[in-house]
Order: structure tokens, then sequence, then C-alpha cells
């Protein structure tokens, strides 16, 4: 008689969220690791510190699209390395000032734009499972409202942020002794927001009808 061996098992590769979550667990570590100041580093990456265990906690539930995974790991690492330097500081701005003949840092304008760009996928993701918008043409303007509703929120902390600390609070605000750097990060999160939603939509949507196929897990 042939005795019968078990198939051999394969392999099983990292899944995007599995990976996502280890670059965003090392980023954060690296990030930490000798920070300028530890106060700006905790305000600057706070939002990742409460996000990353709600995406986890949740997943069962409420799995999120590879697409939006990748931009929250993107973004979470933007805040990491604008924690670790300060913003004014980032050595890639620095860079890209002196080679540009810049008047400031822009790194600060970068992680504004981020801060549109990304959580306009974040929002049209929810909006679209939680919603009646799904396939509404005010989906779009809501969502871009919502990004700017996040951006002046966060332009509001920024303000206590300065009220409480002071000039303890330079650093974090990243003004760069702008006067209209409030106006400037609003409209750069704007833009991002926009520009997300005119370049991402259709990849956006075919990924949610492909979720909605998915077979959903009991837990």
């Amino acid at each position: 008689m042939t005795a019968v061996h078990p198939a051999p098992r394969r392999a099983t590769r990292p899944t995007l969220p599995t990976l996502s979550a280890g670059v965003v667990i090392t980023g954060m570590a690296l990030s930490a690791w000798g920070a300028h100041d530890r106060t700006t580093w905790f305000l600057e990456t706070v939002w990742v510190l409460a996000g990353l265990p709600l995406v986890v906690l949740t997943w069962r539930r409420f799995p999120l699209t590879g697409l939006l995974c990748g931009l929250l790991a993107a973004h979470a690492l933007v805040l990491a390395v604008g924690g670790h330097y300060t913003y004014a500081q980032v050595p890639a701005g620095d860079w890209v000032r002196d080679a540009f003949g810049l008047a400031r840092n822009p790194y600060d304008r970068f992680g504004h734009l981020v801060q549109g760009f990304v959580p306009a996928v974040l929002v049209r993701e929810l909006l679209s499972r939680t919603s009646p918008l799904r396939g509404s043409r005010w989906l779009a303007p809501l969502t871009v409202c919502a990004c700017l509703a996040f951006s002046a929120c966060f332009e509001l902390l920024e303000w206590a942020a300065a009220e409480i600390g002071g000039h303890g609070a330079d650093a974090f605000l990243a003004t760069q002794g702008d006067a209209w750097d409030t106006q400037w990060d609003m409209f750069c999160a704007l833009i991002g927001a926009t520009l997300s939603l005119v370049v991402l939509s259709r990849v956006h949507d075919r990924q949610l009808a492909a979720l909605r196929d998915r077979p959903q897990r009991l837990v």
C-alpha cells in the first residue's frame, strides 16, 4: 500500500495591508529615534499613532482597498519624516529650496498637499461604502469639502498649540516667517484633494467594486 503524503504547504506571501503596516511601524521607529524634538514628533505623528491601531482593530469588519492602504502608508511616512526633522528642517526640502532658489523649505507645503491628496481617498471610500452617495454627483464635492474641513481643524489645532506653547510650538507650526502660512496650507490641501479625485477616482471605483464582490467574512 502506497503511503499518501500530504501536499506541501505553499509559502504565503505577505499581503499589502501587512506590508503597509510593517513599513509604517518601521518608519515610525526610525522617526522616533533621535527626533529633533520629542513634543514636536508626537504632535506631528499622533495621527499615525491613533490611526494604525484603529485600522488594525477594524480590519476584519471593514477592510480597506489596496489603494487606500498604500496611500495611508505613504502619508504616514511623510508625517514620520516631518516629525523627525520638523517640517522646516527636512534635508530634502532644504535641497529643493537651494536648487530652485526658493525662499523657504517647501516640505511643509508638500505635507499639506498630501494632507488633501490621501484623505480624499479615505473620505471617498467611507462615503461610498457607508452612505447613499455612491455614484452620486455630490460625492466628489462633498469629499473635497470634508478634506478642507479637516485642514481647517488642523490649523485650529496649530493655533491652539501656539497659544499654549508660545515659541516652543514654532517647530510644530513651521510657518517660517510667512504671515499667510495658514491660508497656503489650506490651499495646498484643496489642490491635493482635487488632484486626487481627478487622478484616482476610476482606479478607486474598480477596487471598491472588487471589494464589494468579495465574500464577507463573518466574525
